[in-house]
């Protein structure tokens, strides 16, 4: 690693839109937002808190720059601190977008929107949902200005008023308790973006391009942009320490990264983290492609194979040309959805059975219900392609599906998995020679050592 002594000045002007759970319009409006500044001719930079693929997908399509997720389980608290100085600079505003409520996050608060807040110095601006409450609403501002004072909440915007009358009813119990009223948005259904079990449906497949312009349409007509920006330029200006930048390979490696509507589910920074050790990314579709491209290391992230299956079934050629890269030595990595698809068979909700590629001996399926969500920590059993056995990684779940190996006494489990929250455990993934494949969401820029060893930085990973 390379030593740096300089320091980075965080100054840009920032806000945070925090809501007071989730539902309560949070991505619309920042959506809007965005777009909105951007159409004035400023550059804008988004962040969300917390792990979430889908939302950071709209905030790209209305800033039309890169996202990045804020999260001190996945990362520590100094590389997100980093991470802000070195992605926001030369912007003119950044807007960063709250998970659940406010005071929500894992266990004992950790990764809450108000913790990101106070680390990042952002005001805040709470949304609240004003749906069915009059006076209400601002006894429910009040609990979450006076919950944690040390959160600098500026203000609300109220969101899906049903009238003028409605909206005059709120506002006028907010002023009376001194909570300032910073837009206020009505109910209209133009603005909702469709939905499936995970939540949003993503931009990938969102065919509906005016989405977005009708969120920005209802910010400019709703929210007071001038009030917002002075309270972004009030944020204080921080210095954070610059982090050694990473060891990277003598020799080049390409590494095959599956990206299309059915897997794009990937952190940024987790693919700078390698393309900042050397790596060369090359992206390559499963749904439209004929074979994989020649590489060395071949990543599937997360996203939604049973929405393609009989598509990535279909695709002979690409299951054939996975499984010769795999027996040719190709280092495989692959996160919940590309878990799925590397198992032999895939039954979605409807009943239908789909073969994909069969690298692993079990078969996937999806369920009604949620199966798990939430943070984990992650100890691997033997040595795998990303880190040696022993090593405790701290990642996410977010599942509807299920893996079920057909001889579970002889799968090869790859982590014991302990939820966070309720501390329960159970086995999870596959460690096969020269594959990881589990429902374990990682973000690499919080796990520098994994993409070392995944790229064979720091041990011989071939070996694995």
């Amino acid at each position: 690693m390379v030593s740096v002594d300089n320091d980075i000045n965080i100054d840009v002007p920032r806000i945070l839109i925090a809501a007071t759970q989730s539902g309560a319009g949070k991505t619309t409006i920042v959506s809007g937002l965005l777009a909105a500044l951007r159409a004035r001719g400023l550059k804008v930079c988004g962040y969300k808190v917390g792990p979430d693929y889908i939302d950071p997908g709209y905030h790209r399509l209305a800033g039309g720059e890169p996202v990045y997720n804020l999260d001190t389980w996945l990362t520590d608290e100094q590389t997100l601190l980093n991470l802000f100085a070195r992605t926001s600079q030369g912007a003119d505003v950044a807007v960063v977008e709250g998970v659940m409520g406010l005071y929500d996050g894992g266990a004992g608060g950790v990764s809450s929107s108000a913790q990101i807040a106070r680390l990042l110095g952002l005001p805040v601006a709470l949304v609240l949902d004003a749906k069915s409450m009059g006076e209400s609403a601002a006894a429910v501002a009040l609990g979450f200005r006076d919950y944690d004072r040390r959160t600098d909440l500026r203000g609300v915007i109220l969101n899906r008023l049903g009238s003028d009358s409605h909206r005059e009813l709120v506002s006028s119990a907010l002023e009376r308790i001194g909570i300032p009223v910073l837009g206020a948005l009505h109910r209209d259904e133009m603005l909702a973006v469709r939905e499936r079990q995970m939540g949003l449906l993503p931009a990938e497949e969102n065919g509906d391009r005016e989405t977005v312009s009708r969120m920005r349409a209802a910010v400019e007509r709703g929210l007071d942009l001038e009030v917002l920006l002075e309270a972004a330029r009030s944020a204080p200006r921080l210095s954070v320490p610059s982090l050694p930048a990473p060891a990277r390979r003598a020799a080049r490696l390409r590494v095959g990264v599956a990206r299309d509507p059915a897997f794009s589910f990937y952190y940024p920074e987790s693919l700078s983290a390698l393309e900042e050790r050397g790596a060369e990314l090359v992206f390559f579709s499963p749904l439209r492609d004929s074979a994989v491209p020649e590489v060395d290391r071949l990543v599937f992230g997360g996203g939604f194979p049973e929405v393609f299956a009989g598509e990535l079934a279909a695709n002979l050629g690409m299951k054939a040309s996975i499984r010769a890269a795999a027996a040719s030595g190709v280092l495989i990595l692959a996160e919940c959805g590309g878990f799925m698809y590397l198992t032999k068979t895939l039954r979605t909700l409807e009943g239908s059975v789909f073969e994909m590629v069969g690298l692993i001996e079990a078969h996937s399926a999806m369920n009604a219900r949620l199966q798990t969500v939430g943070y984990v920590e992650a100890e691997a059993l033997k040595d795998t392609v990303l880190c040696p056995a022993g090593t405790v990684l701290q990642g996410h779940e977010f599942r509807f599906s299920t893996v079920e190996p057909e001889a579970p006494e002889r799968f090869p489990w790859a982590f014991q998995i302990t939820r966070k929250r309720t501390g329960a455990t159970s086995l999870g993934g596959c460690a096969a020679p020269g594959l990881l494949a589990s429902y374990l969401h990682l973000n690499l820029l919080g796990n520098p050592a994994c993409a070392d060893w995944f790229l064979g930085i720091a041990s011989d990973a071939s070996d694995v």
